[in-house]
């Protein structure tokens, strides 16, 4: 795998079908918006965290983020806004997300990958998001959760 950051799958609206093409207004036209906006993303994070805290099956995952959860909140919340299709905080914030290099300190193997990719997932149905929207997302996901991979097994 290369450093550059050339995802194969960067957000949720290239490489699934959520963005609206019909001229049905009713459906959301980004998968920001089919979440429910900032609200809700900010729900699914914090969920997604608190898990992490509470669940022993997620005990890996939450020892790589150090004592607090904060600044992670906070950055993963602004991540996902902007890779939904919603507000570009985080590019805003901090540029580019530059995923797989600003991971890379971080040893990330399958185990580390199924834990948060199985986190995000209880995260999502835990929040209610629509069903469907979870399929999506799952894919989408997988797919940058296994490109970060960075160490064998």
């Amino acid at each position: 795998m290369n450093d550059d950051d050339t995802n194969p799958n960067p957000n949720p609206n290239t490489n699934t079908d959520t963005t609206d093409t019909s001229t049905d207004k009713s459906k959301p036209a980004t998968a920001f918006e089919w979440v429910g906006g900032e609200a809700q993303v900010r729900a699914l994070v914090d969920r997604f965290y608190d898990l992490m805290d509470l669940e022993p099956g997620y005990r890996e995952l939450r020892a790589v983020h150090g004592s607090t959860l904060d600044v992670a909140r906070d950055k993963l919340f602004m991540f996902l806004c902007g890779w939904l299709g919603g507000p570009q905080h985080y590019v805003e914030r901090y540029g580019h997300p530059r995923l797989r290099a600003r991971h890379l300190p971080f040893p990330i193997g399958i185990r580390e990958r199924d834990q948060w990719l199985a986190c995000m997932h209880q995260a999502m149905t835990e929040t209610a998001l629509d069903p469907t929207l979870i399929a999506r997302l799952d894919e989408s996901f997988f797919n940058t959760a296994d490109w970060m991979r960075n160490k064998g097994g």
